[in-house]
């Protein structure tokens, strides 16, 4: 069978797209694209733009970035006819979505740094909203996602800056496909490409089968005006995943069509937020619906969704501080709200606040409950749907309560169907980790105590359980586990981990053991805890139910919850908290309290934080991507256990694999059983990562096939053709994802495989050097094969080894014994060899050493000499640069200062500003080639990597 060349396939597209209703229009370059764009204005608006009405336009939408365009595209554009009346134009129509022009055309030609050319482009009312990327069968999904992002470096910005309006990325193979929101390139990661699906979560990979459904003119309007949101925290723009899409629609059909209830079952990690937002935010334009009112149950939830809601819309909502601001929400012109169960209950079972709220019985009130699984089963939920006569109730949960995990209250056992009817989508683990919309677990089960057990060994035949569950030797072990393993799970602490504890007692233990080891130098973790008022809950080993924790008690409600003992320790923790970051929180102010637990969530997210102890706080609701590790040393089950082990998987990148949960009990059942209920009985080989072992075998396994292709380390030098260096890195690429995951288990070494660590690390510097061809363009822009593969950095960056890094190093070569020194020069050399960003630097650094290092008396003057050194030789090199190519050194300057906050390769019209003398038109394109690569290089060298 011939394979199938992209034109083929790119030719069968377009043909499909014209039988689904678009016009093929044909387009070569921005000229033509600006001509059409003139006519399908006209004709989308009903009317006759003059040449002088059109440039005011191009005007005033040639402007911002990615973000501010998409933007724009949702406004209504102005501009001042040659009568001096003032018009606006719709650039696309957001509330009848198929009322709008769709045209497809193939192979435009945009020049920037580089000319290119686009494989298919959909055209909405003339501008490119939605661009194809296609390669031939076999080939990997990846490059054509690669692509995308060298087009938006090189070209999608050139001329009138109109692929910046891209709202919509689909990428194919022709075997699969898949799309993705444009955003800036440092916000896109292959992690955030998605299948389409159907309703029952069946993917649809074929590029024909794809396009039938997802490309179809009103679906992917649909998708653009109603399921594209704006990231206002982040600039960013989120498109819907399958399963959220059809979440919202059946969700906006039964409010449209019925007063029936119903629940949402996501699994934890999918984006529930997201989902509720566009769901509550389509619901509030349904001139049916009086208010949308999003619940949660606890106040830290509050804070953190209103800020997620108010980052997909720009002050969308207002969170209700207390239970007055609620009810004037209620009675004024908000139409959507963020409240507490709690401030809710008060707020009609109040005498005082039943005056205003009696007028809202009887209105339609569509009330979607966050997290229905904790906080739907009491007195609260009944309270509310017999005040609010005329409300419709939603849930959203991946973990529902059925009759296995149902717990007992004053209205006997009750689950999610119970209380708020049909399912209307389901979208379970299994689901989740099958379209890598969430990562797999890697679940370690550490026994700490039997005889012969290898943290602890107790001689004994009888043992007290509980007793030696506290028992000092047994936390100290513990302890010195986490210390001495916390590095290898969090990739040399790239990432932040999780411990949850059984109690509050024994939170404050395991804490003080953490800060005694780290003033005695056992460890530099940066710690951090924080426990509710409450007193100790016992472990609710019936059901796994993780607790609620609220803040509003104040300082003098204090005493009748925790010790005095407590309070003093918590007030202690704080403190260390308030020394370790500048802060000034306390737990004598309960508003104070809530700021700090804020803190805490704020700077685990930004890896601020590198282990976090808890008891019941963090365990639900919590969402950080740079979280991947949870120690469990408390009893957890069903929905409880799914919750806490979710903290940890969420999709972020390749160094991040899976989640790693380190169990100090034995939880293996309880997982087994909770795996079972909230997926199918055999989905645990789905869920948990494969044994050790396992991952031996493979890599060993992918060692064996590098061989096949390069014997030896010289024989990459030997490789005949781009195929083979081709062959050569996916290969050893394979290894650095197997060597990834193998580096997380506490008994991994290099003993246990077939490669030795130096063959590793000599195949590595290979690996780099093909890289280093690739971006320093021996291999030819237009030819090359390699252009679009990703070769995965960030594995080898697993270290963060940066300059910072090379410092402490230099320090400790200065510092070194004479006989030492040398064997530590080496290693130091082979560091930067080793690291794609060091290279760049390694000679500048060995001249340090060589010519600097020697005339410093003291290790702790080496930065600030370094500092010098370094300011010194980039002063130099820009001067060289200058001189060379005879370059006006303050516009070089500017250039240097626009690259670096753009992370865009200068154009070559600035580069060529430069150039005092102006060269031959035919040289130009070369020079200007040259010199960018002069700045490129010089910001790789002195600038990329120097902070810490």
């Amino acid at each position: 069978m011939t394979i199938q060349p992209e034109q083929i396939l790119e030719n069968n597209l377009v043909s499909q797209l014209v039988d689904l209703g678009y016009e093929n229009v044909l387009i070569a370059d921005e000229k033509g694209l600006l001509k059409n764009l003139k006519i399908q204005l006209e004709k989308h608006n009903h009317c006759s733009l003059s040449d002088n009405d059109f440039k005011q336009i191009l005007n005033y939408i040639n402007k911002g970035n990615i973000f501010e365009r998409a933007k724009l595209l949702r406004d209504r554009v102005p501009y001042v006819n040659d009568e001096g009346e003032a018009k606006t134009v719709q650039l696309i129509n957001q509330i009848h979505w198929c009322q709008n022009e769709f045209q497809v055309t193939q192979q435009i030609s945009m020049v920037g740094s580089y000319k290119n050319r686009y494989d298919v482009t959909i055209l909405i009312n003339g501008l490119p909203l939605v661009q194809i990327e296609l390669k031939r069968r076999g080939l990997e999904l990846k490059e054509a996602f690669n692509q995308t992002n060298r087009y938006e470096r090189h070209s999608y910005g050139a001329g009138q800056g109109l692929f910046q309006f891209i709202q919509i990325f689909v990428i194919s193979n022709g075997v699969n496909s898949k799309y993705y929101a444009n955003s800036p390139i440092k916000a896109r990661s292959f992690k955030q490409t998605f299948y389409w699906a159907t309703e029952k979560n069946r993917l649809i990979t074929q590029l024909a089968a794809f396009s039938e459904i997802f490309l179809e003119p009103c679906h992917i309007a649909k998708m653009i005006t109603k399921y594209v949101v704006l990231n206002e925290t982040q600039k960013v723009l989120m498109v819907l995943r399958p399963y959220q899409f059809y979440a919202v629609e059946n969700i906006v059909e039964r409010v449209k069509t019925t007063t029936k209830y119903g629940y949402i079952w996501h699994t934890t990690g999918s984006g529930k937020t997201l989902t509720s937002f566009k769901a509550a935010q389509i619901l509030t334009n349904l001139k049916e619906v009086h208010k949308v009112v999003f619940v949660v149950d606890r106040k830290d939830l509050d804070y953190q969704t209103s800020q997620e809601f108010n980052a997909f819309k720009k002050d969308s909502i207002d969170s209700t501080n207390n239970t007055h601001t609620l009810v004037q929400q209620l009675i004024g012109d908000h139409k959507l709200i963020v409240t507490t169960i709690q401030k809710l209950n008060t707020a009609i079972s109040k005498t005082k606040y039943l005056h205003n709220m009696d007028t809202l019985k009887d209105k339609r009130i569509v009330f979607i409950f966050d997290e229905c699984h904790r906080s739907q089963f009491g007195q609260t939920h009944e309270s509310i749907k017999k005040f609010f006569a005329n409300c419709q109730l939603f849930g959203f949960t991946g973990t529902p309560i059925f009759e296995e995990n149902a717990g007992k209250n004053e209205f006997g056992k009750r689950t999610t169907t119970m209380l708020f009817g049909d399912c209307l989508h389901k979208y379970v683990i299994t689901d989740a980790i099958r379209d890598e919309n969430v990562l797999k677990f890697s679940v370690e089960y550490i026994r700490t105590f039997k005889k012969k057990d290898h943290i602890l060994d107790i001689e004994v035949e009888a043992i007290d359980e509980a007793e030696v569950m506290d028992a000092p030797q047994r936390l100290n072990n513990i302890t010195d586990y986490i210390i001495n393993n916390h590095s290898r799970k969090t990739h040399g602490q790239e990432f932040t981990g999780l411990f949850c504890v059984s109690s509050i007692d024994a939170l404050v233990a395991y804490y003080k053991l953490f800060i005694q080891k780290k003033e005695a130098g056992e460890h530099n973790l940066r710690l951090a805890t924080i426990f509710s008022y409450q007193a100790n809950e016992d472990d609710k080993d019936a059901v796994g139910f993780v607790p609620d924790e609220e803040f509003s008690m104040a300082a003098e409600d204090q005493e009748e919850y925790l010790t005095q003992h407590s309070r003093d320790d918590l007030e202690d923790f704080i403190q260390h908290y308030n020394k370790q970051f500048g802060t000034n929180f306390t737990s004598k102010d309960s508003q104070k309290f809530y700021n700090y637990y804020n803190d805490i969530a704020k700077r685990v997210k930004n890896k601020q934080i590198d282990l976090l102890l808890v008891v019941n706080m963090f365990l639900t609701g919590f969402d950080s991507k740079m979280l991947n590790t949870l120690y469990v040393d408390k009893n957890l089950k069903h929905h409880g256990l799914i919750q806490a082990f979710s903290r940890t998987n969420r999709i972020l990148n390749e160094v991040k694999s899976q989640g790693n949960i380190v169990c100090f009990r034995n939880l293996k059942e309880a997982t087994d059983d909770a795996i079972t209920l909230f997926s199918n009985i055999n989905a645990k080989d789905e869920i948990i990562m494969q044994p050790f072992e396992d991952y031996v075998e493979k890599f060993n396994t992918a060692y064996i096939d590098l061989l096949k292709i390069a014997p030896t380390v010289n024989s990459v030098n030997d490789l005949r053709s781009e195929e083979e260096e081709l062959a050569f890195i996916k290969a050893f690429r394979e290894l650095m994802r197997l060597k990834n995951v193998l580096t997380t288990f506490t008994e991994f070494s290099f003993d246990q495989l077939s490669m030795t660590a130096q063959q590793f690390e000599d195949y590595k510097s290979k690996y780099l050097d093909l890289y280093q061809k690739t971006k320093t363009g021996d291999a030819k822009e237009k030819a090359s094969i390699l252009n679009d593969i990703d070769f995965e950095l960030e594995l080898i960056h697993r270290d963060d080894i940066n300059v910072t890094y090379i410092l402490k190093l230099l320090a400790k070569l200065k510092d070194a014994k004479p006989e030492e020194q040398e064997k530590q020069r080496k290693a130091l050399i082979e560091i930067m060899t080793g690291d794609v960003s060091l290279r760049s630097k390694r000679e500048l650094i060995e001249k340090f050493i060589q010519v600097n290092l020697p005339n410093i008396t003291d290790s702790e003057e080496i930065p600030e000499a370094f500092e010098v050194y370094w300011n010194e030789e980039r002063r130099s090199a820009l001067q060289k640069m200058s001189e060379e190519e005879n370059l006006d050194s303050e516009k070089l300057q500017d250039i240097i200062g626009q690259y670096l906050f753009t992370e865009k390769a200068p154009l070559r019209d600035d580069v060529m500003s430069l150039v005092k003398v102006r060269p031959a038109l035919k040289e130009r394109a070369s020079i200007a080639e040259r010199i960018t690569g002069r700045i490129i290089s010089f910001v790789d060298t002195f600038i990329s990597g120097i902070a810490g």
